[in-house]
Order: structure tokens, then sequence, then C-alpha cells
């Protein structure tokens, strides 16, 4: 067993402290992930900051009419919260489609959005992982690689990132907020997970130290229609092969906003631009959702083996943009 400190934060600004003090020092809310890192060695903090207990457990109206979320609000609790199910309903699908019940019970909304891949490469120390010790090679790239990206990935990492509730609030619009030695911040959560490029090793834009404080649900998509669905190799606890979240607003016949982002497809949840272009100022019939798919996967360069991912997306994405469209009479 590797020896760590431990440090139980009193507030966000001695966290923050305590992190800038011990280089190296990982952040634990849940630890639903970044325990079973520390066990498989993929992880050696020597010092872990038990943020747990910070007074960032509520949800809470905004005055703008969206609302907060804190980061350390369970998974379970999040999903199941009132205005979270009436006016986010994307979200609350995603989370209850993650993982297990006894996971959800414990895993944080922050440590959600920073949990790492589960790719296999990743996660044994024994195979080359540019991920995991920059230079030393993608295992995946030539090897088993049926559940990696089909967007956005690099020679250097072929990776997906495993978050279901990151896919729908990229979908939403939500930001990321962020308290840090230079103060605060928000990121959107479609910008703040980063594609592998020349650095796979940095998951994200967070900075050294920083800590999420909270997601940020915007007013703009409160109450508008919104889905998610998610394709996987087991009914419960596995991961995503492909899944997908999407909003859509309607209005006067044609399509007045939307937004639509892919999961386990990518180093990121994939915001599907292309496609949201397509639509806004489109009638929203089936001939419209399949050409703005059809015009975002253009752009999949699946691998050798994960060709399948393509088709399987373009059907989760049509299912939910249908079940979003407004429903119209049939002629008497």
């Amino acid at each position: 067993m590797r020896p760590f400190a431990y440090l139980r934060a009193g507030s966000v600004e001695e966290a923050v402290d305590a992190h800038a003090a011990h280089p190296g020092a990982r952040y634990l809310g849940g630890g639903t992930n970044l325990i079973d890192l520390m066990k498989l060695e993929v992880e050696r903090p020597p010092v872990l900051i038990d943020v747990s207990r910070l007074p960032l457990e509520g949800v809470r109206e905004l005055p703008e009419g969206g609302l907060w979320a804190g980061a350390t609000v369970r998974n379970s609790d999040l999903a199941a919260h009132p205005a979270v199910r009436d006016r986010y309903p994307a979200l609350s699908e995603a989370l209850l489609a993650g993982a297990s019940g006894q996971l959800r019970n414990v895993a944080t909304t922050g440590g959600n959005l920073l949990q790492r891949t589960r790719c296999p490469y990743f996660q044994d120390v024994t195979k080359p992982c540019n991920k995991r010790e920059p230079g030393s090679g993608c295992g995946a790239l030539e090897g088993v690689h049926r559940d990696h990206a089909v967007f956005g990935h690099s020679r250097h990492c072929v990776a997906t990132h495993p978050s279901d509730m990151a896919v729908a609030l990229a979908a939403l619009d939500a930001r990321v907020e962020l308290y840090g030695t230079e103060g605060r911040r928000t990121v959107p959560v479609a910008e703040f997970h980063r594609l592998p490029g020349e650095h796979p090793e940095r998951d994200t834009e967070i900075r050294p130290g920083e800590l999420i404080t909270g997601v940020v649900l915007p007013a703009a998509t409160a109450g508008l229609p919104s889905a998610y669905r998610k394709a996987r190799d087991r009914a419960s606890y596995a991961f995503a092969l492909a899944s997908v979240a999407a909003v859509l607003e309607v209005a006067d016949g044609v399509v007045r906003r939307a937004g639509i982002a892919f999961g386990g497809v990518a180093h990121r949840p994939w915001r599907a631009r292309r496609a949201e272009e397509a639509l806004v100022g489109a009638a929203p019939t089936e001939d419209a959702f399949e050409h703005a798919v059809d015009l975002e996967l253009a752009a999949a360069s699946p691998l050798r083996d994960n060709a399948f991912k393509v088709p399987l997306t373009r059907g989760l994405a049509l299912d939910v943009l249908t079940r979003l469209a407004p429903r119209t009479a049939s002629p008497a």
C-alpha cells in the first residue's frame, strides 16, 4: 500500500490553499473514480484533500430563472430534484442512466465531471498510454478500441470521456463554476473537456489547483423539451457505446433553438454544432432531422473496429429529436 496524507478542508478557500501547498494533491469528493484509480496505481497522490463536507451540497434557484447545483450534490439527489426533473429532464435522465444506484448515492456533481476515461490501456499500468504516461504510445490505437472515439481523436489518444451527466449539461448550455488562486470563473461545459491533440494527459481546461464549486443551468433552456438516450452493452451499470442528449425549442412551425451533444464517441461530450446550425430555422420534420444528423456524422473518423458507432449514434439522435418534436394532429 502506498502511503498518503489526508486533509479535511473547512472551506473552499482552505481547500485551494491546501492544494497550493501540496504539489500533486487531489481533491476527494465521493471518490468513486479516484479511489479506484489509486488502487490500480494509475493515480498516486501524496495528499488527498477532502472537500465532501464543504457547503456545496445544495440546489438553488437563480434570480434569472436558472438553477445552481453545488459540486458536492450527489448524483441521485440531483436526478431526483423536482426542479431538475421538471425543467431539465435530459439531465435527470442522463444521471439515472449512469453507473448503479449505489454509486449514484455517493458520486458527486464535481467528481462526475472530473472522472477519467475507462480505457483499459489507461487503467492498466503495464500497457502504453499517452494519457497516463506521455510519450509511451497509445495501445488502443492499433489494439482493442471497439469502445473508443470516432470524433476528435488524435494519433496520441483515442479514449472517450465516460460521463453521462456531462453530455446532458453540454446540450443544455450549462456552465462549470470554478474557484482557484486567481479567483472565480465559469467555463461552458461544452468547452470544459479537451480533445486529446498533442496532450491527452490534460482532460479538462481546469487550472492547477482549481476546485469545481458548482454547475449553473441557464434560464434559456429551462422548461424546454429535452431528453437523453444511451446505448450500452448491458441494461445497467455500463458505460455508453454512444449516447445523445438534445434540447429543442420549436415556435411558429420552425426550430428556434437546438442543443445536441453526443456521448461515448469522443474525448469530451461532442457538441453537434453542424447539426444544430442546420436545424435552426428549419421545420422539425424527419427529413430535416436526418439531414442535420448526417451532416454532423459526416465528420466522424471511426477506427478499425468501431464504425458501428456512427449508425448507432444516428439512430439515437433521430429517436431523441423525433420524440422532442411537437406532434401534429393527423388529418381527419
